[in-house]
């Protein structure tokens, strides 16, 4: 039997990844923090099933330890401060989980098992202001945020513990990859819930930056697939896992709106811009300038081409489902917290 050690398995990917090496056979460990309060996340529901290890990113100490207790066939470093908006509020705590926790987990496998297959999780925020359309594995890396700076630092030294160790470390240079899992700070999943809420009549707008940016977004189940086959081949090797398709956020709000059976109509542009409802006129999109990004990546749009060659691999969930699988999970989550309040 394989054993498998993710790193941030609490956390959307980490939780999708963990069911698919369950369903594979594999004996699944996750690393998590002592908190004060215990919360296993998204693996609630197979945490019977995960043997958890009390680790840090920051801790080389502790990684070292978890690497002895789990004995893992393969690591998916999965953990990251992974919101762009709060790389810029802690830049360093970014950089020492983002970065320097790559340089640490590697360590601790070099250490206790240099056997062991790793994989990082690296994101298509490193090309940031894109030098290339498509992005593919050769475009140049330009990153505008501290996370975006960070996770390149996690991707090149991945690359070069391979080349100067021999290690088999590859990385996944995963463009935007939601889900009903993702957390509600991003903003595909303030956009849904917010749907719902509105849907009910809980919220009256919901408030969003550049409706411009466009991003190439995928679901996460499919992503982690990805990365279990690229750990799974005789070489390691870097692969964008992308849709190559991009669409603007203006377009994700239309397509979780007609989700809800919402029908919008938009008005103005930039930071007068607002969309109401077409069978009621009112007013359920507002943009605000706060939420708008110091350096704004305009456009992303990834080149999956060496992922379907090499690896065989293809998105199974297209965006229009991507979209209404979100609203319908928050509309039931809606609906759910309608009913408690009506018993309290």
């Amino acid at each position: 039997m394989k054993k498998a050690l993710i790193t941030g398995i609490t956390g959307q990917d980490g939780s999708y990844l963990a069911e698919l090496l369950l369903e594979k056979g594999y004996e699944v460990y996750g690393i998590w923090r002592r908190k004060s309060v215990v919360d296993y996340g998204n693996v609630s529901h197979i945490k019977d099933k995960i043997h958890f290890i009390y680790a840090d990113m920051t801790d080389v100490i502790s990684l070292m330890s978890a690497m002895r207790i789990a004995d893992a066939d393969e690591v998916y470093n999965l953990a990251a401060q992974s919101f762009v908006a709060t790389s810029w509020e802690q830049p360093l705590a970014t950089a020492e989980i983002d970065a320097l926790g790559v340089t640490n987990m590697l360590e601790a496998i070099r250490a206790v098992k240099p056997t062991a297959r790793f994989y990082q999780a690296s994101t298509s925020e490193m090309f940031g202001l894109v030098q290339e359309m498509p992005q593919k594995e050769t475009t140049p890396f330009y990153p505008r945020s501290p996370y975006g700076v960070a996770k390149l630092y996690g991707h090149w030294i991945t690359k070069n513990y391979r080349e100067s160790f021999g290690l088999y470390a590859c990385s996944g240079i995963l463009f935007n990859h939601e889900s009903e899992r993702r957390g509600i700070e991003f903003v595909t999943r303030k956009i849904t819930y917010a749907v719902a809420r509105i849907k009910y009549g809980l919220q009256e707008y919901v408030e969003l930056g550049n409706m411009d940016s466009r991003r190439d977004w995928g679901h996460s189940k499919d992503y982690v697939y990805a990365m279990w086959l690229m750990i799974q081949q005789e070489k390691p090797d870097d692969y964008v896992i992308a849709t190559n398709e991009t669409r603007t956020v203006r377009e994700f709000v239309d397509t979780a709106f007609k989700a809800a059976g919402i029908d919008l109509e938009w008005k103005g542009r930039g930071i007068e811009e607002t969309a109401v409802n077409k069978a009621n006129g009112k007013t359920v999109v507002k943009v605000n300038p706060k939420f708008f990004r110091p350096a704004e990546v305009d456009i992303l749009l990834g080149d999956p081409t060496k992922a379907e060659t090499k690896l065989g691999w293809k998105r199974k969930i297209n965006f229009k489902e991507l979209v209404t699988r979100m609203v319908n999970n928050d509309m039931a989550l809606v609906e759910k917290e309608i009913k408690i309040s009506s018993l309290d």
